[in-house]
Order: C-alpha cells, then sequence, then structure tokens
C-alpha cells in the first residue's frame, strides 16, 4: 500500500512565528512528517505540499489544484491535511475523482500543541484507507464520514453525519 499525502495548510501545520513579539501562526512543513517519523509506518508513503493557506484563504482556483494534485499521484489513496473551515467546500471538488479513495482531515489544534488531535486524525485516516471504498471522506472527531453525508454542527465545530 502506498498513500500520498497532500498538504494544503490549515490548523494541523501552523506553527509558532520566527519572528520575535509575533503572534500570528506560519503554516510550515507538514506536520504528517512529524506524525509518520513517531509512528515508523509499514506503508510506503511520500508527501506533496500543495499550498500553506488557511482554509478560508483557499480560492476555487486553488481547489483546483488540490483536485488537478490529486488526480496526477499514481497513488489510489490519498490524505489530504486541510483546515477544518473550508473541509466540506474542498471536498465537493475532489469528488469528481471517481478512482482513488480520498481522506481529507485536519485538527482543532495545531500539531505542535500537547493536546492537539492532529496525529488521532492522521492514524484514523490511515487506518480508514485500508478498507474503504473509493470515495471522498472526512476524518474527524473520531469519525470517518463520507463528504455528501457529512456537515458541521456550528455550534460544536464538529463534524457529524446527516
Amino acid at each position: 500500500m502506498k498513500i500520498t499525502f497532500i498538504q494544503t495548510g490549515g490548523t494541523i501545520d501552523k506553527d509558532y512565528p520566527r519572528t520575535t513579539k509575533g503572534y500570528a501562526f506560519e503554516i510550515s512543513e507538514p506536520a504528517v512528517k512529524r506524525i509518520l517519523e513517531k509512528l515508523n509506518p509499514d506503508f510506503k508513503y511520500e508527501i506533496i505540499s500543495a499550498l500553506k493557506k488557511d482554509s478560508l484563504e483557499i480560492t476555487p482556483k486553488d481547489r483546483l489544484k488540490i483536485a488537478d494534485v490529486c488526480k496526477k499521484t499514481k497513488s489510489n489513496k490519498i490524505i489530504v491535511t486541510h483546515g477544518t473551515d473550508t473541509m466540506l467546500e474542498t471536498a465537493k471538488v475532489l469528488s469528481t475523482i471517481k478512482d482513488k479513495a480520498i481522506i481529507i482531515t485536519g485538527a482543532m489544534r495545531p500539531e505542535r500543541f500537547t493536546n492537539s488531535d492532529a496525529s488521532i486524525n492522521i492514524g484514523m485516516a490511515i487506518g480508514a484507507l485500508n478498507i474503504l471504498d473509493k470515495g471522498v471522506y472526512i476524518a474527524m472527531h473520531g469519525r470517518v464520514i463520507r463528504w455528501d453525508k457529512c456537515k458541521r454542527n456550528m455550534k460544536t465545530g464538529q463534524f457529524i453525519e446527516i
């Protein structure tokens, strides 16, 4: 099995600013790189950095770029790390890809934080790729849900099945 991880940015990849007196986080190297180093995985993988943006800044053109990267990779198992605010919009664009299993995941807190959910979300996505059929899914909050059966509860921030 080979998994392609595609970084788009979002909270999962946010890091402390490199400047003094800075308060805005920066999007740095893919968080999944650090997570996989801890995992010592028994599968082949590649990491592609497509974007380094907060998901609120992702444009329709950016979504087409993400889809293009997904289409061009030879792997038929893909995990896209993404900001939570616009995951579903990106999922809709990726749903045109019919020959791959694609999971979009992210984190509510940066991977650099000790109380981050990043590692569990990436681990859940990796495990789910072992058994999922082709299609696009959201992996967050202990669930993996087909994108078109998913919505976000704006009070809790959680992604839930509809």
